[in-house]
């Protein structure tokens, strides 16, 4: 399924003049999103069309970028579900275009589309993404904090984020590494960890003993990790 969104964009730069004349600039300007996407729909979903469902959205890591759905599938949720896996949920798999990184906006975008176009509990939306999907989730987070009812971000990092790390102060986060991890180093989810703990943030860490980067294996076959995030709504 390729879905082509429009997404309409308030942009706000400021601007200095060789003479240190102060000026600014207020606008709007669209992007296109092209992320093709799986979409799985629990049991029971077209049942009851009042009924709505939480929606997970699922960002894959950097080798699974490209235009073959089919590469969605060695990873995380979508390997699951191929496998035969149930979720009480719409778990929808976004795939990244080859030579890019996750666009917050286009993910939102991804988000809002899919809230209109399907029966979706927006208390009830979840955001979570592995390696370059665990930066697009922190940076999706932040960039659109009141959208996400929590945030699972696996051994990626959320650069200096930290410093703005009230920001996503209400938003319930668990963050999961591996202390191996020689891709993307363990001080990343650390560093975010502890701004957010020190502000009283409801943040989690998980951070698994002689694991290299694959920590998302662990994470996605927990039963416990589902339960958690299932259970969060945002008010």
């Amino acid at each position: 399924m390729v879905k082509t969104i429009t997404f309409l964009l308030a942009a706000t730069s400021f601007a200095l003049a060789d003479t240190q004349t102060p000026a600014s600039y207020s606008g709007d300007f669209v992007i296109k999103v092209n992320y093709p996407y799986l979409l799985s729909k629990p049991e029971g979903y077209d049942a009851d069309q009042t009924k709505k469902w939480p929606l997970v959205i699922f960002l894959h890591g950097a080798g699974e970028r490209g235009s073959d759905l089919e590469l969605l599938k060695k990873h995380g949720p979508p390997k699951l579900i191929a496998a035969g896996q149930k979720f009480p949920a719409v778990i929808t798999s976004l795939q990244c275009e080859s030579k890019n990184l996750w666009s917050p906006h286009a993910v939102k975008a991804v988000t809002d589309h899919l809230i209109k176009t399907e029966h979706i509990d927006t208390t009830r939306v979840y955001l979570t993404g592995l390696s370059m999907g665990g930066f697009g989730t922190w940076e999706t987070a932040f960039e659109y904090p009141d959208t996400y009812a929590a945030i699972a971000p696996i051994c990626g990092g959320a650069g200096v984020r930290w410093v703005t790390a009230e920001r996503i102060k209400h938003l319930p986060a668990w963050i999961f590494h591996g202390d191996k991890d020689g891709a993307v180093p363990v001080e990343n989810s650390h560093k975010i960890h502890d701004a957010l703990k020190k502000i009283g943030a409801p943040v989690k860490l998980t951070i698994y003993p002689g694991v290299g980067h694959d920590s998302w294996t662990a994470t996605y076959d927990n039963p416990e990790f589902w339960k958690w995030l299932f259970e969060q709504k945002r008010s």
